[in-house]
């Protein structure tokens, strides 16, 4: 089973690792990766023709907020209500269940979290946690509501919103969708393995990341949303602090809607991987 939403890989300098398309390819999830016209060649190379969307512009120096901004409105040529876009540095996609967190090889965890999401007429942002930050050995919801979404993002298209900025913009996004009375859903259920931010060459690695690049992202962070952004010292590195706590929207049913009575597992089974 496959998303029924188009899905959109942006990447940069990372045609060789191909980690996200890796990963999607495994579970056979059809999608496309947005690459730069400099970068075409290359990315054609290691992905075929067929999944390279080129941007009309390159070298922007505005970090992914351009490409992001091109694949919304790609989506919306495309007739689609909703588009996922992913980081281009995710290793895996896992389903957490009774304390355990299993590795996925189908895109059945993408229909089940559109399908859950499609049931509500107010989420604007969704997407899948973290794995790390999803214990398999600690008592998690399903999923939790008006928080950040980062990396793997399902988003509505008709919201009334762009990419914007150079820093932070998944978590810019997602404040002014609360600000303005949006939900978000957060998926535990589902997740990402993702590779660290500054730790992989490309992206924005070397453009906007380097030096005091923390700081700066904290810093703008908190210049764009000063009422609930703070930025402090963690884990030996600046950071923001996000407090979410005054978001207090519930999700509101589309009108119409019947929920299933039951628990539907979408045909997903635990299976023993073979160890070769």
């Amino acid at each position: 089973m496959n998303p029924e939403h188009p899905v959109y890989i942006i990447s940069k300098g990372r045609a060789e690792s191909r980690l996200t398309g890796r990963s999607l390819d495994t579970m056979n999830v059809p999608y496309h990766v947005v690459v730069e016209p400099q970068e075409r060649d290359r990315y054609i190379h290691y992905y075929g023709a067929d999944r390279i969307l080129t941007l009309p512009f390159s070298d922007l120096g505005q970090g992914s907020i351009p490409a992001r901004n091109w694949v919304w409105g790609h989506a919306i040529s495309q007739g689609a209500s909703h588009h996922w876009i992913l980081d281009d540095n995710i290793s895996r996609f896992s389903r957490l269940n009774r304390n355990l967190q299993v590795y996925v090889d189908s895109g059945t965890i993408f229909k089940a979290a559109e399908d859950f999401v499609g049931r509500y007429d107010n989420v604007a942002i969704s997407g899948f946690q973290y794995d790390h930050f999803a214990r398999a050995k600690r008592r998690e919801a399903a999923f939790r509501i008006n928080t950040r979404i980062y990396s793997c993002i399902l988003i509505r298209n008709d919201i009334p919103y762009r990419w914007r900025g150079l820093y932070n913009e998944d978590t810019d996004l997602c404040l002014r969708a609360l600000k303005d009375g949006w939900c978000t859903v957060l998926f535990y259920a589902f997740t990402q393995s993702k590779a660290t931010t500054m730790t992989m060459k490309g992206g924005n690695t070397d453009s906007l990341y380097s030096d005091n690049g923390r700081l700066m992202m904290a810093e703008s962070l908190r210049d764009q949303h000063p009422d609930v952004v703070e930025v402090k010292r963690k884990f030996g590195r600046w950071q923001h602090h996000v407090d979410y706590r005054g978001f207090k929207q519930k999700l509101r049913y589309r009108e119409g809607i019947v929920v299933p009575r039951g628990v539907n597992d979408y045909g997903m089974k635990l299976v023993q991987a073979q160890i070769t």
